[in-house]
């Protein structure tokens, strides 16, 4: 049996793990440079601010409900989702991280009542370690996990744990579930659905495998054998390295200086970096991106990207240089641009890099040394302790985070502050 473990409202819920106060009131968390909602608690759910909401556009809702806003605060909402992680792996045969709030857990076989004391007990047990409440459901087929997972956060009264496992169960779910919230069901097949006059998921699955395999391809015909309880998609371990790394952020202020711009392809390359150096994988090509504001229709526009090749590398140093020297390809003068990108791709594992003759890019011991002492030091000491030059120190690349809470967990200066009272004689 498959589980699909969801934490609910997961940024939203972090907040509330280092700020009990938080509990019961309206909360949402923005986007990159506080844009846009994207994350939000149950009771500002209730007061109709949807997802991807620019947040000017309710300021006064906001401002006339007290609804508690954060800027995201990825360092928090990433250590914060390890640790469920961790919790989640140490009940289950194998899992699956989907998303940073999702993950896929390979339950093995039993019967319908330890399933769900197994489930239980882990819901139980991420809530009291970490404090994030999850919602788990568990069927025969990753799509089927999804939707029960759907049914255990909208239905209360299963303790947000529910099974699919029974197949008249199924079908009662299957007949009122829209046929367009189908995990894999994107807006033009459901467009497409919705035109021949398919709603819910239980008029899919009496289509004929005939049918769907010429409307929907493949694809189509394994959601239908998921649905119906036939695992169709395979379950990849979380253990497998990324076949791609990328790091692209916008800017909190447009930037109009190539030096500025410089330092943020700078330090993406060195976040891509370090991801490739804790999958232990070497790269050997890159890509670079810029691009304007594309919303800015007064400003003039451009977006380009270039693909670079070289020998097998995971050196920091080796991969800012690349970066650098892309950049300067692809930069145009009197432009405000909005957004950089850094993409690692062609991986292989650090023990299989053979050596080159004619290594255009050609790696020093000493300079490995050095990269891994850096990779020491801000791990013990906290990201961003020692730095190239080549980032800069200003950081007018940075995002706007106005309202971001402290790293609770991932730096030493942001710990929460305890203080116990005198007790009152």
């Amino acid at each position: 049996m498959i589980a699909l473990a969801d934490c609910n409202n997961f940024y939203a819920s972090c907040e509330r793990v280092f700020d009990p106060s938080l509990n019961g009131k309206p909360v949402v968390v923005l986007s990159n440079n506080d844009g846009c909602v994207i994350a939000r608690s149950n009771e500002a759910k209730a007061l109709g601010i949807p997802m991807g909401a620019p947040v000017f556009q309710y300021k006064k809702l906001i401002e006339a409900e007290r609804v508690q806003v954060f800027s995201t605060n990825f360092a928090l909402y990433g250590d914060m989702s390890r640790r469920v992680m961790n919790i989640l792996s140490e009940s289950a045969r194998d899992i699956e991280i989907y998303s940073i709030d999702e993950a896929f857990l390979d339950l093995g076989k039993g019967s319908d009542a330890e399933l769900l004391q197994t489930v239980r007990i882990l819901r139980k047990k991420v809530l009291q370690y970490t404090g994030i409440p999850v919602s788990i459901g568990v069927a025969p087929s990753k799509i089927l996990a999804k939707i029960a997972t759907h049914v255990a956060k909208k239905d209360p009264s299963c303790g947000f744990c529910y099974l699919l496992t029974d197949p008249i169960k199924r079908d009662t779910v299957l007949a009122d579930y829209p046929v367009r919230e189908i995990w894999g069901i994107g807006r033009r097949t459901a467009e497409k659905l919705r035109n021949m006059g398919i709603a819910k998921a239980a008029a899919f699955v009496k289509l004929s495998d005939a049918f769907i395999l010429r409307e929907f391809t493949i694809t189509g015909l394994r959601m239908k054998q998921e649905l119906l309880g036939k695992p169709a998609i395979s379950f990849e371990s979380s253990g497998k390295p990324k076949k791609a790394i990328c790091t692209a952020r916008s800017f909190g202020e447009m930037i109009t200086s190539y030096e500025f711009l410089e330092q943020a392809v700078a330090s993406h390359a060195v976040s891509c970096a370090d991801k490739l150096r804790r999958q232990r994988s070497c790269a050997a090509a890159m890509t670079i991106f810029i691009h304007t504001n594309m919303f800015r229709k007064d400003l003039p526009q451009y977006c380009k990207n270039i693909v670079v090749k070289f020998p097998p590398t995971q050196n920091t140093l080796t991969l800012v240089r690349i970066a650098k020297n892309a950049l300067r390809e692809i930069y145009r003068e009197n432009y405000a641009y909005k957004k950089a990108g850094v993409i690692l791709m062609d991986f292989i594992q650090e023990d299989n890099r053979q050596g080159e003759l004619f290594n255009a890019y050609p790696e020093d011991a000493r300079e490995m040394e050095l990269v891994r002492a850096v990779d020491l030091l801000n791990e013990r000491y906290g990201r961003g302790t020692l730095r190239l030059a080549d980032q800069g120190l200003l950081d007018k690349h940075a995002l706007k985070q106005s309202r971001r809470s402290r790293s609770y967990t991932t730096r030493w200066s942001e710990l929460l502050d305890i203080s116990a009272g005198k007790s009152e004689k």
